[in-house]
């Protein structure tokens, strides 16, 4: 029972982390349209948002049941199967980070589970017709159903403009991007956080401490809320430039209905039950805004890349979680080197996003600072030039830093 209890603490502090990860890495779905746009500063935009996450939290659980109840078959998984899981999606996430690329933490949590309960009681353990109805359904739908709704809005609120004083339009559509920037982040509280409260919650049952088919406890919903907040707030700025600048240029008529949009959307889904994916919905409706301004374009190399890592997703957080679902069967040995792998992967991470460093002061400069090493391809790889720069030829690129070398011994 000892055993079984310190197993079952790290699932839960595993899930919290998770959910803190889930935080950064979609503050740019409720705010990076905004920032971009000047609608608000972008630590008061990251600080709004935390708070409306941390309060959609508490709005339902109907996503948490789909999570806990629905997906895998909750009698045959242990505790160590959602711990593998976990790793999987944290991994997943901190990869998209440290690129910056509007990848699903939803999914990546969706794609460890099922990864890890088909290692350890194989496919019967995943509730297939959940998985196609309430997951890869919804994946497809929601950008797609978020996107045209934001293009004939923003076509819609130009029209509406058009004899219209631009500066107070552009004044007034600020103030109610604000309010729809406001909607999505509680949107995301109420869809996002509860994936984690119904990780937790499923691992409560599996542990033996909830009944099956139970809710999620407060205690559950409430640090689901307060990770998810905290995590939000640190801001998540190297998405936010990709979502903010990367895909498209939007004036605040198009951040207005690309919001109001992504909110409409998220809500109905979290109502439904629908465990979608906020990034994808959010990412479909900048491209739809973008393309409803006459003249507006959208980067369509950077949301080529952004299609391909959505398709990768589900797989790669599986794989992974399967590895580490094998290893923790190896005994309490296995489950112990998983976390150190986790926590000494997590720390590699972080210290290369420290060689270009991304935050509140650089997140809409439309000069790229200086960056190096690994994070240099990756980014260049994910983030075109802004509009009307036209990028350097690589030789160019190399002989520009060759030149202010300061000697042949550079070490790098």
């Amino acid at each position: 029972m000892e055993s079984f209890s310190l197993i079952l603490a790290i699932v839960v502090v595993t899930a919290l982390a998770f959910d803190f990860t889930n935080g950064f890495h979609d503050t740019a779905n409720a705010m990076a349209t905004t920032i971009s746009t000047g609608a608000l500063k972008p630590k008061v935009a990251v600080a709004m948002s935390a708070v409306l996450n941390l309060v959609g939290a508490f709005l339902s659980v109907e996503v948490a049941n789909t999570i806990s109840k629905g997906l895998v078959d909750e009698t045959g998984i242990r505790p160590e199967v959602i711990f593998a899981a976990l790793v999987g999606a944290i991994l997943w996430n901190l990869l998209t980070w440290l690129v910056g690329l509007p990848s699903s933490s939803s999914h990546a949590l969706m794609g460890g589970l099922i990864g890890a309960a088909i290692a350890s009681a194989g496919v019967g353990a995943v509730h297939g017709d959940v998985l196609v109805t309430k997951v890869l359904l919804p994946a497809i739908a929601a950008p797609l159903v978020a996107g045209i709704a934001a293009m004939l809005g923003a076509r819609l609120t130009y029209r509406l403009g058009r004899k219209a004083d631009g500066k107070a339009a552009a004044k007034g559509y600020r103030t109610g991007q604000i309010a729809s920037a406001g909607l999505v982040s509680l949107a995301h509280g109420t869809n996002d956080a509860q994936k984690t409260m119904g990780i937790i919650t499923l691992a409560l049952v599996a542990g033996g401490s909830l009944a099956p088919d139970s809710d999620p406890p407060l205690w559950v919903i409430l640090s689901a809320g307060i990770a998810i907040a905290l995590g939000t707030y640190l801001g998540g700025w190297r998405i936010i430039r990709t979502m903010g600048k990367g895909l498209t240029d939007l004036q605040p008529q198009q951040g207005f209905a690309a919001q109001t949009s992504a909110a409409t959307v998220i809500l109905a889904s979290s109502h439904l039950g629908f465990s979608l994916s906020t990034t994808h919905s959010v990412s479909g409706a900048v491209m739809g805004a973008g393309l409803g301004r006459k003249g507006g374009v959208v980067r369509w190399s950077t949301a080529t890349r952004m299609f391909v890592a959505w398709g990768l997703t589900l797989p790669a957080a599986a794989l992974v979680a399967a590895i580490a679902e094998w290893v923790c069967g190896l005994g309490d040995w296995g489950t112990a080197l998983v976390a150190v792998f986790l926590i000494a992967s997590s720390a590699a991470i972080w210290k290369l996003s420290r060689r270009e460093v991304v935050d509140h002061t650089n997140v809409i400069d439309t000069d790229e600072p200086e960056q190096s090493g690994v994070v240099t391809q990756a980014m260049a790889a994910v983030t075109p030039p802004p509009a009307g720069v036209t990028e350097e030829p690589a030789a160019a690129v190399a002989a520009a830093s060759e030149s202010k070398a300061p000697s042949a011994t550079t070490t790098v």
